[in-house]
């Protein structure tokens, strides 16, 4: 993806802000919460932990991390404004004083290696420029034996299936976003999903990206998928608190 194509999906994502999340609950018929779940049931919290939740959006799996947390702190980025302040509005609602969110790209996060216990992304990788880079950079803040987790959408490897995945996608989907956001922005959802890989070259990315133990898991018939994996190295003890990064990024 090129920065043009980067500037698009800036775009899409600072138009469709307020709706993002009643449009989600349409798309996927609402599942898309009960796979976070599932893959929350995944995470390996230490007691005490710092965890990052990359292209957060509107913050719902910071949230639900955040609200988890006996000690320590879940920061979520994103490169979308607007979409943050949804998600900041919805922090003061839960009374989390715990989860931040913070300005910034998923290509060059802004903080030092080794920092977080726990790194999730659910539904960003396929929006950022270079995936493998966001990798690469997931895998750096990671702390040694630190816990990685992807929520994605996939390729349905079911031969019966899949035409009526490619078929929803296609012809239904973009119509649905049009209707429920006023602008045919929402086809970069068709598009960028259609074009991602299927979850065991997803899964190579990871270790490609020097992530060990990798796994995955699918959702609805292979529509979406889970993956996770593990920094090699001992796990190290959590900080409880994560440096404040004013010079590096917009806090809430």
């Amino acid at each position: 993806m090129n920065k043009s194509k980067e500037n698009h999906v800036h775009d899409v994502f600072e138009s469709i802000s307020n709706r993002y999340d009643r449009m989600n609950g349409v798309i996927s018929l609402k599942m898309h919460t009960r796979w976070r779940n599932d893959m929350m049931k995944r995470i390996h919290f230490p007691p005490v932990s710092n965890v990052l939740d990359v292209c957060a959006g509107t913050a719902d799996w910071t949230i639900a991390s955040g609200g988890h947390l006996q000690g320590g702190e879940a920061i979520g980025i994103d490169f979308s404004e607007r979409m943050l302040e949804v998600g900041r509005e919805k922090v003061r609602k839960a009374g989390l004083e715990n989860v931040r969110l913070i300005h910034g790209n998923a290509s060059r996060l802004p903080f030092s290696a080794d920092l977080f216990d726990v790194v999730t992304i659910g539904f960003g990788l396929r929006n950022v420029p270079d995936p493998h880079l966001a990798l690469r950079e997931m895998l750096r803040v990671l702390k040694p034996g630190g816990q990685v987790l992807c929520l994605e959408t996939s390729q349905p490897e079911n031969v019966f299936f899949r035409p009526l995945y490619g078929f929803y996608f296609q012809r239904i989907m973009p119509k649905l976003g049009k209707w429920f956001t006023g602008t045919d922005k929402y086809e970069w959802l068709n598009e960028s999903t259609m074009n991602f890989p299927n979850k065991q070259t997803l899964a190579d990315w990871f270790a490609g990206a020097g992530f060990e133990n990798v796994g995955y898991c699918s959702y609805a018939c292979g529509a979406a998928a889970g993956h996770w994996g593990y920094k090699p190295g001992r796990k190290g003890s959590a900080d409880p608190h994560v440096p404040h990064l004013e010079k590096r990024g917009k806090l809430v």
